[in-house]
């Protein structure tokens, strides 16, 4: 029933599409859905790299029926174990209880955990070799991108990086799966806010394994999450290069701000009029209450500059801006231009705050924030648009 999805001769595509649920991990919204790839080489011996979420087996165990066309499976590969590519397992056993299910140490130790599986285990090492016949699959492990047991299998024959989430992003699969057969524009930005919210925190590790695989020959990307990409390979992989060194463009500003009766808002207008009348075209301009954080972070990551406003709320910041600030420090996002400003009514402790904040991150501080109380007055607009001046000529002068 299945129409086959060839990436190359005996290696398809037999993930699937789900835009059923609506929070990924149950926190980051999935408005355009997310695939779970997985992949099947048919050798000699047949080999599946990963499998899929659980609400989505009975489709996965179609399509890979489909695929094997009565032959059985040999071997299992799980390069990742979190549950969204690891739910189908305990039921892919029972359709071929002989499969052979391959990881390393620390994922079949979470298999066990996650799923109570002890027998037919293969354990392999770092670089070790499994011959299906003519494709030698060589495994490299990839610790914290994002779990400790991640790994990644590199097909020698075909040069496929078969890399687990590392270079996943978010939204489903639509009729293609190859990059080059699809309009990748709106892969993009989610790849962008799949590595801050998912992988963001890995940015040292990211580089590690970025390193251990750049020397290998290949021309085939195939993450766990988004398309195949094999025209867009450089770029996918310079991106997360970018991202995982906190490389900022320099010619654009991101301004998060949190508001309850305007005040603060008028002075984030004043700041990106600042920065749009030194030459600073992409202004990126968020109200922490309406906007995901999945979006601000995605944003963060993407531009160097980040410009922060909150009114005081219980001596404290608005809740929102408060919770988005934790999420960042966790990431060690580092290279930051940061400027700040805010309002209060008869304590102030927001700006303050925010500047502590700037100077924990160790980033590049503009001059004195602009603080406000009570309502925006003349002298305090022009210095919003002076500091947006400001921290547009620190982006300039690099």
């Amino acid at each position: 029933m299945f129409k086959p999805i060839e990436i190359v001769p005996d290696v398809f595509y037999v993930g699937v599409n789900d835009r059923q649920k609506s929070l990924f991990e149950n926190i980051i919204p999935l408005p355009q859905g997310v695939s779970y790839n997985s992949y099947l080489i048919m050798d000699e011996q047949t080999a599946l790299i990963d499998t899929v979420d659980l609400s989505l087996t009975p489709l996965f165990i179609e399509k890979l029926q489909a695929q094997l066309q009565g032959r059985e499976l040999d071997y299992l590969i799980i390069n990742h174990i979190e549950p969204d590519h690891s739910g189908a397992i305990a039921i892919l056993r029972k359709y071929y209880p002989d499969v052979r299910i391959v990881g390393n140490r620390k994922t079949l130790e979470m298999l066990r955990g996650f799923y109570g599986i002890n027998s037919a285990l293969l354990e392999i090492k770092e670089e070790e070799v499994l011959v299906l016949g003519k494709h030698e699959l060589c495994f490299y492990m990839a610790p914290m991108v994002h779990w400790p047991e991640t790994m990644i299998t590199y097909d020698r024959s075909s040069r496929i990086l078969f890399s687990g989430d590392a270079f996943g992003c978010f939204a489903t699969l639509d009729g293609a799966v190859l990059d080059s057969e699809m309009d990748i524009d709106k892969y993009w930005p989610e790849m962008i806010r799949y590595y801050a919210n998912i992988i963001g925190k890995y940015a040292a590790p990211v580089q590690k394994a970025l390193r251990k695989i750049k020397s290998l020959p290949f021309d085939y990307i195939c993450s766990t999450h988004g398309p195949v990409w094999t025209c867009y390979k450089d770029e996918v992989f310079a991106l997360y290069d970018r991202l995982s060194r906190y490389e900022g463009d320099p010619e654009g500003a991101v301004i998060v701000y949190g508001s309850m009766y305007g005040g603060t808002e008028l002075m984030a207008e004043a700041l990106e009029q600042g920065l749009s009348a030194k030459g600073i075209r992409k202004i990126i301009i968020h109200n922490v209450s309406k906007s995901d954080h999945s979006e601000i972070l995605r944003d963060v990551f993407t531009y160097k500059a980040l410009i922060l406003g909150s009114p005081t709320y219980n001596n404290e910041l608005h809740p929102e801006l408060d919770a988005l600030l934790r999420k960042i420090e966790s990431r060690g996002l580092k290279n930051r231009i940061f400027a700040c400003f805010g309002t209060y009514a008869w304590a102030s402790a927001a700006v303050k705050r925010m500047t502590a904040f700037g100077e924990k991150m160790n980033w590049q501080l503009a001059s004195a924030p602009v603080e406000q109380k009570y309502s925006l007055e003349k002298d305090n607009y022009e210095a919003c648009l002076q500091l947006g001046e400001e921290v547009a000529r620190m982006l300039q002068e690099g």
